[in-house]
């Protein structure tokens, strides 16, 4: 989607793989299978997308999906292969070279960890050589001092971005940021300390990356939120300003976990709210 010399695209990083469970938290599955058909070990398959924002200012990468540095074992859990993100935005004319800012909504493994990549000798390397990662203070805090229960969506798999810091390539926020000009980060907290969605205003296009606030379509009605929030109250309370938002004003809404459907817009139909796919 091209508006006001703002480009905006999904790329993706492939495919993984989560219990249905703690996807849907409190929601029966005889419920939450109806749109999101299990596998035998009760996982159901989502999306590991990526936003592109090129604007005339700087080319904006947010999120950074799960990366080629997952153990084996890992990838056997989640169902990850390869990263495919490199060559997905080579694709749209952009190498990881060109990417001016990363920008993490937060650092759990599926949105951070191909920021960097290894090199031949296995030594970890800045996946976008020439970028600023930007991520939430709060958010850096909470994934080096998990608690038990935070453990799993951290554990050793974040000790690879201290070598971004080592080499002085994050910038820490401390709030609602404008990144470029029409391209703001917002913090919503909820699903992790720190957690943010960002916003484009690409002429009089608003186009809103949802991050984990609403993963995925199927997470649109609003009690279905992930057993994964670390305080769900407070992500129902935003996630209702920012369906209201977004319904008023006709955003387009990105999800970082869709996987048939992964953007669109809002519509209503015998009081529920729906979602009118888009191909971005």
């Amino acid at each position: 989607m091209v508006s006001n010399n703002v480009a905006v695209r999904v790329v993706s990083d492939g495919t993984f793989l989560l219990d249905g469970g703690p996807v849907f938290g409190p929601v029966p599955k005889i419920l939450w299978e109806r749109s999101a058909k299990p596998d035998r070990k009760n996982r159901v398959r989502l999306g590991l997308n990526s936003l592109l924002i090129r604007t005339p200012e700087a080319n904006v990468l947010v999120d950074a999906g799960i990366g080629s540095k997952e153990p084996e074992i890992n990838r056997d859990i989640y169902g990850h292969k390869s990263s495919k993100l490199p060559s997905n935005l080579r694709s749209q004319g952009v190498p990881p070279r060109e990417i001016d800012f990363v920008l993490l909504t937060h650092l759990h493994f599926d949105h951070c960890g191909g920021s960097t990549c290894l090199d031949r000798d296995g030594n970890i390397m800045p996946t976008f050589p020439n970028a600023r990662y930007l991520v939430q203070r709060a958010a850096w805090e909470e994934a080096f001092s998990p608690n038990e229960r935070s453990i799993p969506v951290y554990g050793p798999g974040i000790d690879h971005l201290k070598t971004l810091e080592e080499r002085g390539m994050i910038d820490f926020l401390d709030g609602d940021t404008e990144i470029a000009p029409g391209v703001r980060a917002v913090v919503t907290n909820g699903y992790s300390n720190g957690h943010q969605i960002v916003t484009v205003n690409a002429g009089s296009e608003r186009i809103a990356f949802l991050s984990d606030l609403i993963p995925t379509p199927n997470h649109l009605p609003l009690p279905y939120i992930t057993a994964f929030d670390r305080y769900p109250d407070q992500t129902l309370e935003v996630k209702k300003q920012i369906l209201d938002q977004a319904e008023r004003e006709g955003w387009l809404l990105v999800f970082a976990h869709g996987y048939t459907e992964r953007a669109g817009y809002l519509e209503r139909k015998k009081s529920a709210l729906t979602l009118k796919p888009v191909a971005i």
